[in-house]
């Protein structure tokens, strides 16, 4: 991968072709300051690894498949105009919250908890939404968690990690953004995925928001890998989701292949995660 497009992910993901974005200069501060997880977390792991870009995608697609949820995000996001300030923002809130000092990550959750009480409406079939309401926040909690989870799981090539600790990492976030009882091992993630079921649908409206991921507006040196990885995504969702997308066919090994090849380049050239980097500078474990 030449230097040309890994400055294009960096800024896709970052906003800099650097990848030094605001989070990650305040992720390095101040010196010594310890956060909500430390590097010996599965969460540090999980969230430093470029299966998070598998992982992303995933989440999206599944978080969806909830009316209430889509209609939040179609009402209230800007995405189709601005799909990469939106990735961004999730990812500074990822890096913030994983990597940062426990003063960071309060000050993120505030913002966004400030953020969510504007968002409320009524969805295409007469149902109100907020984006506060804790039903709804667990929906995105847990589809954000188990497909960070299966995309470290299934590509991620940073070391073995404890399922259960991941999600019990992930509990502590969702806890703090007003999740009531977050799943805290990875039998409980599967549980409350799976009591969300009958809550999900699929229609015209989802299909055009799954189409518009597949198919996201990217330099076009980016859109052959983004494509791998979007039918690897696609792919890793759980066998009940395909089959109410009518899609119950599964890549072949040589596509899976194709995938992780993708992703190794992509970690060969990105080289370590800047958000994670700067947490470690704050805890003095690698040199500023």
């Amino acid at each position: 991968m030449g230097l040309d497009i890994t400055g294009q992910v960096r800024e896709v993901l970052s906003g800099r072709t650097d990848g030094a974005s605001e989070v990650a200069r305040a992720i390095a501060r101040p010196a010594g300051a310890p956060g909500w997880f430390t590097p010996d977390d599965p969460i540090w792991i999980v969230h430093g690894s470029v299966a998070t870009f598998l992982g992303g995608v995933r989440s999206l697609l599944l978080q969806a498949l909830h009316p209430l949820a889509l209609a939040g995000v179609d009402q209230y996001s800007s995405y189709r105009e601005d799909p990469f300030g939106r990735l961004q923002r999730t990812g500074a809130f990822i890096a913030a919250t994983t990597y940062g000092s426990s003063e960071l990550a309060e000050q993120t959750v505030r913002g966004i908890q400030s953020l969510h009480r504007r968002v409320q409406g009524t969805a295409a079939d007469g149902r109100g939404y907020s984006a506060q309401d804790p039903h709804l926040l667990a929906w995105v909690h847990i589809a954000l968690t188990d497909s960070m989870l299966r995309a470290y799981l299934d590509y991620g090539r940073d070391g073995v990690i404890d399922a259960d600790g991941y999600v019990g990492n992930m509990a502590v976030v969702g806890a703090a953004m007003g999740v009531v009882d977050p799943p805290r091992t990875a039998a409980e993630l599967a549980a409350q995925l799976d009591a969300f079921r009958p809550e999900l649908r699929v229609d015209d409206h989802v299909r055009r928001t799954h189409a518009f991921i597949r198919s996201a507006p990217l330099p076009l040196a980016l859109r052959p890998g983004y494509t791998v990885l979007t039918r690897a995504a696609w792919d890793s969702l759980p066998d009940w989701a395909l089959s109410m997308l009518g899609s119950g066919s599964r890549l072949a090994p040589l596509d899976r292949a194709l995938a992780d090849t993708s992703l190794r380049v992509l970690r060969r050239a990105l080289v370590a995660s800047p958000a994670r980097l700067a947490g470690e500078r704050r805890l003095g474990l690698t040199p500023a």
